[in-house]
């Protein structure tokens, strides 16, 4: 009696739907699986296709699971069971178990043979880590260790720091600040809030990845044949046009700060009361600074919280400059060429600029966004 061999019958419908997903589906091994339902289906036998019928040859046993899946569920269950997936128990056992223990520092079983733990013992998960600490992982390979992960949705991630400010008074002057945007929000002709700082730049450039040909070797940030020198900033952000007034000068002390409220104090005369966000560097608070801006009827200076620059946009301004300007120039020799492109750069936004504002959180999602524009 001859043996019986396993075939498969297909609608046109179930036909073309393989048909589809065999020529046009992304996924390497759907493709594949597809193929072997149809061979199967032309009359070949499972064992014939697993040995000579497909691009890799296949243990006879995985075309004869695949042939079971399609039988049971259709395409949908022949599909549902990607490769590379879990051996033992279930997925949500595993998310939970991993995503929970993710949350401290590794720790390795002291019943685990020497040759699976990892000396010292790190304090950050890596991959390498990950299957060592877990019993069930210890036969995958590390890209396997990626898949599991990937599938339980646990990501490779850049870390944050939780920002911190000491100031009692974070709250109250948090909570001013806000009702100070809210002001501006409600009646932008009449008030408006800067948010005011400064900065300092050097004659050297910082090292930065640059193009350059690969035979050369790495870039170098030169700093040619002259003493390093410093240049400071005192600037001021619009938080609702994104207009920005700055100062530019060797040394930015008491004379200067004085000197660049007034050039405020001028520019936005047509305002009844223009608020002025401020870090509390002791030049800010020195006395006679603030006897001079008390002279400034127009000028209310809100004081942020202590050690709280998150809370400073313009701090962002600082950052653009110096990713597009300052790191990695070659302008060591042409000192004041540069000074000029950095004030270039500031001039761009005088007139306002959404882009800026989008740039340093004030136009979007933002809290201050949120607050000023809706």
């Amino acid at each position: 009696m001859a043996a019986y061999e396993r075939t498969l019958k297909l609608s046109n419908r179930k036909r073309k739907q393989l048909i589809w997903h065999r020529d046009r589906d992304p996924h390497p091994y759907v493709r594949e699986r597809s193929s072997a339902m149809l061979k199967i289906a032309d009359g070949h036998a499972p064992h014939w296709v697993a040995q000579q019928g497909l691009l890799k040859t296949r243990d006879p046993d995985t075309v004869y699971q695949w042939l079971d899946w399609y039988e049971a569920g259709g395409f949908a269950e022949l599909m549902a069971h990607a490769p590379g997936g879990y051996r033992g128990v279930g997925v949500e056992v595993h998310r939970t178990e991993i995503a929970e223990r993710l949350q401290q520092p590794p720790e390795f079983s002291p019943n685990k043979p020497q040759a699976t733990v990892l000396a010292p013992t790190p304090c950050r998960w890596r991959l390498t880590v990950v299957r060592a600490h877990f019993n069930w992982l210890a036969d995958y390979t590390l890209s396997g260790v990626w898949r599991v992960l990937q599938k339980l949705d646990i990501q490779w991630k850049h870390g944050y720091v939780r920002q911190w400010s000491p100031d009692p008074e974070y709250t109250d002057k948090l909570k001013y600040l806000e009702k100070c945007l809210k002001q501006v929000a409600k009646d932008p002709q009449r008030f408006a809030l800067l948010f005011l700082d400064e900065m300092g730049y050097y004659r050297w450039p910082s090292p930065a990845r640059d193009w350059l040909a690969s035979a050369t070797g790495y870039p170098l940030a030169e700093h040619g044949d002259c003493n390093n020198q410093q240049w400071r900033v005192i600037g001021a952000l619009n938080a609702y046009t994104g207009r920005i007034s700055y100062l530019q000068n060797y040394i930015v002390g008491r004379p200067q700060v004085i000197r660049f409220h007034q050039q405020l104090h001028d520019r936005y005369r047509r305002f009844e009361k223009v608020f002025v966000v401020e870090d509390n560097w002791n030049v800010h608070t020195h006395p006679d600074v603030n006897a001079a801006v008390e002279c400034l009827p127009r000028l209310e200076r809100v004081w942020l919280p202590t050690y709280a620059s998150w809370l400073n946009p313009i701090e962002k301004l600082w950052r653009w400059t110096r990713q597009s300007i300052l790191h990695h120039h070659r302008m060591s020799a042409h000192w004041p060429e540069l000074r000029q492109r950095v004030a270039a750069f500031f001039d761009q936004f005088v007139n306002g600029s959404k882009a800026l504002l989008r740039y340093v959180g004030l136009l979007g999602d933002g809290r201050f966004a949120k607050i000023l524009h809706g």
